[in-house]
């Protein structure tokens, strides 16, 4: 029977996942290093394979008439599969090397 790898520690004070995976892109199981902005937000869509698009909501202050608006901006993140992760959850997700051109964030916690 082989052993089960442990996960590694990736720097962050987040958790890591009970399950075990093979993908290489997975900050826990594989070699991807994270290192930057580290953000939480909303599942908006799971459509892709093996990656995510993350919803953050934020308030911005606007001088000229004293009040704060809404923005959004939406994030695309991979998702290792040790991650069960469905739309409208919560998630933390952090900064690493650009894995394609629009994915340079991965998943580190389900919130």
């Amino acid at each position: 029977m082989p052993k089960i790898k442990d996960a590694r520690n990736i720097g962050l004070n987040v958790k890591a996942p009970s399950e075990h995976c093979d993908d290489k892109f997975c900050p826990f199981h594989g070699t991807l290093s994270v290192r930057g902005q580290i953000l939480t937000g909303m599942v908006s869509s799971t459509k892709m394979q093996n990656s995510i698009v993350v919803k953050r909501e934020y308030s911005s202050f606007v001088p000229k008439y004293e009040r704060y608006e809404k923005r959004t901006n939406k994030y695309a993140a991979h998702c290792p599969p040790c991650f069960k992760i469905n739309v409208g959850d919560k998630v933390r997700i952090a900064e690493c090397r650009p894995l394609s051109k629009t994915v340079s964030f991965v998943v580190v916690e389900k919130i």
